[in-house]
């Protein structure tokens, strides 16, 4: 069978040589244009240089990257030398900006027998360049690299490309974070949306409400298994990010062209705050920070005096740490429970002239009261909100834009409203759902069932929406919450191989797609996490898999055997 492999993997992916000497544009995610010349290809060798021009400060430390990138793969990074006026190549990698290249993210690639030229209209062009030739490497070789002489043109299909992690219901430290954000580089995404603040725990320092942290962030227990269960671990759980090191991971991010997007989820999901300050609930407590997983009924009093300055006074210090464009709000799994009990909040709905519909209640009008001012607030300090889609609830801020999760019909919705629109379709996105059916040998999971085959087929334009309508939808993310996934180990598990999947539906145009032909290419990525020891799922096809361990190899044999007998052949 190992011959059978390697002579039908052969004609797809030269990479697989045993000698490891050739290189491969058979990368993920798939470029727009590839086109090989078969003329002499360059050969890379231990004393190839990198040239960039002088002065330009990202473009060196794009540099720097592809040094660094190289050095892991062959163990000899190669030296870095600027140039005044771009010369030639002769066995140098040249980084270059090119103001005729239309897409800011865009990027060519031409590789002859003298050298390599990646250009783009922006450093951030040539970063996406560069992790397309570090991927056409092989993972581990110790001889030079022959790479194909041919020219790449590439630019991602949509400007949003996300990824997120919630670090509430457990907490990962700031090295995790950072790798975290590698990732995110490696797979072409551009937004890590980072959850922030939770029931279960408060996780960022603002120093004008020290008890946010000093109570809000550790929760006295545990729930241990399923939520509501009834058993827990009775061992306090916390930690929390200073605002120096999130400055730190911003930076981190910011050298990789990754936008980090804060979410500060509000009113609801508020309960490690009201343990912190009680006084700004409707029933004043006593409150704890929630040790079980779920949607509680305390939430923000929007009828309290304090509340609104207490939110702006938390944004304030938010937006001094993030210099993103969008600030996330949340909005999301608010009951109106203690609103409709509370008199301070009807109240506010009276003096406000909240009133119901046939669609909204008056406390969803408090919601749109509540998300409405802070938007304001926000705006006023230059910066937009991005809300979960139950923002639509009531009337949806004027300038927001909508997180779609439960489907894409509310992503729809918004679009048509005229509000721009992130999909983040739960059957397609929601990486802390099961990737298998056969859910035996899997580490436990909130439910759900997301295998690589349903992230790689997501389409975040619908066809419902007109031309004009679909410039709306930004592009797309996936969540990933953390109730049942402890460990920063079991990060990397839930979200590999499913990011490169996501990857090139958000990067790659459709009808360049091909869900065999990523398979295919799948197993030399693979190959990457594992020189990098990543965590990754070792199953891919959905229901047909179940947790069985897979080399590459077999990986790929597999999924090659199993469309050799849907045309019935078989293989001994």
């Amino acid at each position: 069978m190992r011959k059978i492999l390697l002579f039908i993997i052969g004609g797809i992916f030269s990479i697989y040589d045993s000698s490891g000497q050739t290189a491969s544009y058979s990368v993920i995610p798939s470029p727009q244009l590839v086109k090989t010349t078969g003329q002499d290809s360059f050969h890379l060798k231990k004393n190839t240089t990198i040239t960039y021009p002088k002065g330009n400060e990202l473009l060196k430390r794009n540099a720097e990257f592809l040094s660094e990138y190289i050095g892991q793969a062959t163990g000899n990074a190669p030296a870095i030398h600027t140039y005044i006026k771009e010369k030639r190549a002769n066995n140098a990698i040249i980084l270059a900006l090119d103001p005729t290249i239309k897409n800011k993210e865009g990027y060519i690639l031409v590789t002859t027998s003298r050298g390599i030229r990646i250009s783009g209209q922006t450093a951030n062009g040539v970063f996406y360049g560069i992790q397309t030739l570090r991927k056409t490497i092989p993972a581990t070789v110790t001889t030079d690299i022959l790479l194909p002489a041919g020219e790449i043109k590439d630019e991602p299909r949509f400007s949003y490309r996300g990824m997120h992690l919630d670090v509430c219901r457990h907490f990962y430290p700031v090295e995790f974070v950072k790798r975290y954000i590698d990732l995110l580089a490696l797979h072409n995404m551009n937004t890590f949306h980072w959850h922030l603040t939770e029931d279960q725990g408060w996780r960022i320092e603002i120093k004008k409400f020290p008890k946010l942290t000093e109570v809000g962030s550790i929760r006295n227990k545990t729930v241990i298994g399923k939520a509501g269960s009834g058993k827990y671990d009775n061992t306090p759980y916390g930690g929390f990010y200073t605002q120096e090191q999130a400055k730190d991971i911003v930076k981190y991010a910011q050298e990789r062209f990754i936008t980090v997007i804060p979410e500060i989820d509000l009113p609801g999901h508020m309960l490690a705050a009201l343990a912190a300050y009680p006084e700004l609930g409707c029933t004043g407590g006593p409150y704890e920070v929630c040790p079980d997983w779920g949607i509680f009924d305390d939430v923000l009093c929007i009828g309290n005096d304090k509340t609104l300055p207490f939110l702006e006074g938390i944004l304030a210090e938010i937006i001094e740490i993030f210099p993103s464009k969008y600030i996330h709000i949340g909005g999301d799994e608010a009951p109106r429970t203690r609103w409709k009990e509370c008199s301070k909040c009807q109240a506010r709905i009276k003096n406000e002239g909240l009133k119901a519909d046939k669609e909204h209640t008056a406390e969803d009008r408090l919601q749109t009261f509540c998300m409405t001012h802070i938007e304001k607030f926000l705006n006023g300090k230059g910066r937009q909100i991005i809300g979960w889609e139950e923002i639509l609830k009531g009337d949806v801020a004027p300038n927001a834009t909508v997180m779609s999760w439960r489907g894409i019909q509310s992503g729809i919705k918004a679009a048509q409203m005229g509000h721009d629109v992130i999909m983040v379709p739960k059957d397609h996105c929601y990486f802390d759902y099961y990737q298998v059916k056969d859910t035996k040998q899997e580490p436990l999971a909130i439910g759900g069932f997301v295998p690589v085959e349903n992230v790689y087929n997501l389409n975040p334009v619908p066809t419902e929406l007109t031309a004009e309508q679909q410039k709306h939808i930004l592009g797309a993310q996936a969540n990933l919450w953390s109730e049942y996934i402890p460990t920063s180990q079991q990060v990397e598990y839930m979200v590999l191989p499913r990011m490169a999947a996501l990857s090139e539906a958000l990067w790659t145009e459709p009808q360049s797609k091909s869900y065999e032909n990523f398979l295919q290419r799948l197993p030399w990525l693979v190959k990457l996490y594992q020189r990098d020891g990543f965590n990754y799922a070792k199953h891919v096809r959905s229901e047909e898999h179940t947790s069985e361990l897979q080399s590459p190899d077999h990986l790929v044999c597999r999924l090659l055997l199993e469309k050799r007998k849907r045309k019935g052949g078989g293989c001994e």
